[in-house]
């Protein structure tokens, strides 16, 4: 009977220590910027960017080129939700030119320009031979919508139907953001 108890303690003692070890995973590693506040909100679009050199100036690149791309692709990957439920809302016959439209100035704005850019953070570290480097970016969402608004408003390939279209867009989208 001793033997039967010893060994269901030993199998409880493997089992409770093997249910909370996730060795085999390895170890849970806290970067810098790993926080809530670094994340994208309602008002901002955030990107983290990590560089890895060992020239501290590459690193530092590599890190600026991963954050701004995460932030483009959040804030392209938004206006072609936009842009999409629009032209599945639009009834007219010209929706899916203005629906091109919107969707080519939004790549254009974050291919050549992301307005209100802040760096919000940044932090080198040196291990002896490598630098690594954590940038974090935002863009306010308002000041980045009111961008393109603006920049369909110059844009003389627009006639004035398609970018009242596009205004009208944008300015709803600016208004969720006040809800």
């Amino acid at each position: 009977m001793k033997k039967i108890g010893y060994l269901f303690m030993g199998l409880l003692i493997l089992i409770v220590t093997s249910c909370g070890n996730n060795n085999h995973l390895g170890e849970k590693v806290k970067e810098p910027f790993d926080h809530a506040k670094y994340e994208s909100d309602r008002r901002f679009w955030r990107g983290i960017g990590k560089g890895e050199s060992k020239d501290d100036n590459i690193a530092k690149n590599k890190a600026d080129l991963q954050a701004k791309k995460e932030l483009a692709q959040q804030v392209s990957t938004r206006l072609k939700v936009v842009s999409d439920q629009y032209f599945s809302d639009m009834e007219t016959i010209n929706s899916e030119e203005i629906n091109d439209k919107f969707q080519s100035l939004a790549r254009e704005v974050t291919n050549t320009q992301l307005a209100d850019l802040r760096k919000i953070g940044q932090k080198k570290y040196f291990n002896g031979e490598v630098y690594t480097v954590f940038i974090v970016y935002e863009i306010h969402k308002k000041k980045m919508l009111r961008f393109i608004k603006k920049k369909a408003r110059i844009d003389a390939k627009m006639d004035k139907a398609m970018r009242k279209s596009i205004e009208d867009i944008i300015d709803n989208e600016i208004s969720k953001l006040d809800d």
